[in-house]
C-alpha cells in the first residue's frame, strides 16, 4: 500500500488563490481555505493560546484577546480541552481508592499503556502486538538500535539523513561508539544536492544500492523535522530491504500528521512520540514499533544483572516481571509501567 498522493501545500494554496482570482496574500484566500477545511470543527477541540499570553507580545500592536496563529504543532501540540477532565478522574480514583486503582476503573493504572494500544496501531497502521506505548522516543531508539544495529567487519554502517533531528544523531553516534566503530567511517550521511533543500528519492536510493553491503541499518524520519519533507517510506525501506538491510523510522513528525501503514510497506522498526500531533503534552508516553516478522529472529541484545533489553518478541522492548503473582515468571511487556496522567493526556 503506497502513500497517499498529495498535492505540496505551494500548489494548493496557489490554484486557489487563481480560482479566486486574487493573490495567495490576499486575506480572502485565506477566509476561503477555512471554510473549506473539512477538519476546522476540531479546532473547537482545542486551547488556543490569547495574544496576550504569548511573550514577548507589544499589547499597543494588536489585540491581545485574540487567539494567536499557532504554528508550532511540530514541537508541542495544543492542550486538547478533555484532559482537565480526564485527569481529574484519575486524581480522584486515586484519592478514593488509593492502591486499588492499579487494577480498577475504566483506565486500570497497571494496565493504563494497554487501553491506547489499539487506537496507537491504528494510527501508524500496525498490528496491536507490534506496537507498545513506554518511555521516551531516544531512549526506544536506543532500545531499537541494540536489536536491530549487530555490525559485523563488512556491513557497519548507519545511513541516515545529514539533518536528521539533533537527538536521533545523537543516538546514532553513541551507539557506532559503543561498538567502538569510527564514526566517520560508519555514518552514512545523506545531504540534499547543492542548491536544493530537500533529498531526492532517486539520491536516496542510489545510496542505498551503491553502499548497501556495508549497511546494517537505514533510519530516516518519516517527516523531515527541519523541511517538512515527506520521505517514501514503502520505497525506502524495500531498497533497504533488499540489500539486506535492516531499515527504520524516527516517526515523531509523522504519527497523527499522514497516513501510515508500517506493518503493510514492511517496516522493520519505528519509534515516535506523542506530544506533537498526537498532542499528549510535553514529555508524553513514547512508542515503539517492530514488525511481527521479527518475533522469533530478533535475539536480545544483551543481558545482564537479569535485566534483559531485547527486541519484542510478542512485541515489546523490555520486560516486565508478573507482579504480585509469585513465581517471577518474566512476561513480554513494555519496558516501565506507564505514568497514568500521561495516559490520561493520550
Amino acid at each position: 500500500m503506497d502513500p497517499s498522493p498529495t498535492a505540496l501545500p505551494a500548489t494548493i494554496i496557489e490554484q486557489a488563490a487563481s480560482r479566486l482570482g486574487c493573490s495567495p496574500a490576499d486575506k480572502k484566500l485565506a477566509f476561503c481555505l477555512d471554510e473549506e477545511d473539512e477538519l476546522k470543527h476540531l479546532r473547537e477541540c482545542f486551547y488556543i493560546p490569547k495574544v496576550k499570553d504569548l511573550p514577548p507580545t507589544d499589547l499597543t500592536l494588536v489585540n491581545g484577546e485574540e487567539s494567536c496563529i499557532y504554528f508550532v504543532g511540530n514541537s508541542l501540540g495544543l492542550q486538547p480541552k478533555k484532559v482537565k477532565t480526564y485527569l481529574d478522574e484519575e486524581l480522584d480514583k486515586w484519592a478514593r481508592t488509593g492502591v486499588h486503582g492499579h487494577f480498577n476503573g475504566q483506565r486500570p493504572w497497571a494496565l493504563a499503556d494497554e487501553c491506547l494500544v489499539d487506537l496507537m496501531a491504528e494510527l501508524v497502521g500496525a498490528q496491536r502486538h507490534e506496537v507498545a506505548l513506554m518511555n521516551g522516543l531516544t531512549v526506544n531508539l536506543h532500545l531499537l538500535m541494540l536489536s536491530f544495529f549487530k555490525p559485523t567487519p563488512t556491513r557497519y554502517k548507519i545511513l541516515l539523513e545529514a539533518k536528521a533531528f539533533p537527538s536521533d544523531h545523537y543516538a546514532v553516534e553513541s551507539q557506532l561508539r559503543f561498538h567502538g566503530l569510527d564514526v566517520e567511517k560508519s555514518m552514512l550521511k545523506l545531504r540534499p544536492r547543492e542548491g536544493e533543500e530537500t533529498l531526492r528519492i532517486e539520491d536516496i536510493l542510489a545510496v542505498i544500492e551503491e553502499e548497501g553491503d556495508s549497511i546494517a541499518v537505514v533510519l530516516f524520519s518519516g517527516v523531515q523535522y527541519y523541511t517538512g519533507q515527506l520521505f517514501d517510506i514503502p520505497r525506502i525501506t524495500k531498497a533497504g530491504q533488499k540489500k539486506g538491510c535492516f531499515v527504520g523510522f524516527d516517526l515523531a513528525h509523522a504519527v497523527g500528521n499522514i497516513e501510515l501503514h508500517l506493518h503493510d510497506w514492511g517496516v522493520d522498526f519505528a519509534c515516535w512520540c506523542t506530544y506533537k500531533y498526537l498532542n499528549s503534552g510535553a514529555g508524553g508516553l513514547a512508542a515503539a514499533y517492530i514488525h511481527e516478522k521479527h518475533s522469533q529472529s530478533i535475539q536480545p541484545a544483551f543481558q545482564r544483572n537479569n535485566i534483559i533489553i531485547n527486541s519484542f518478541a510478542v512485541l515489546c522492548v523490555g520486560f516486565r516481571l508478573s507482579r504480585l503473582s509469585g513465581d517471577n515468571k518474566i512476561t513480554q511487556i513494555s519496558s516501565s509501567q506507564s505514568p497514568i496522567t500521561e495516559n490520561s493526556l493520550g
